[in-house]
């Protein structure tokens, strides 16, 4: 596998999270996808969506 540069970095990731802070938000969880260069902010409290199953949710 040849190196590569970054297509994400830290700084970038540091500047969405302090504007999404500085726009209001509570940040929950932050997904950072290196392929697409993305950065992903999910609010607190916002469901993760990681269950196919809506029965998931029922039974907690």
């Amino acid at each position: 596998m040849p190196n590569r540069p970054a297509t994400i970095k830290q700084v970038d990731v540091t500047r969405a999270v302090k504007g999404a802070v500085a726009a209001g938000l509570a940040v929950g969880r932050v997904e950072v996808d290196q392929r697409n260069g993305k950065v992903i902010i999910w609010p607190a409290g916002a469901p993760d969506g990681t269950s196919d199953n809506e029965w998931d949710e029922v039974l907690k």
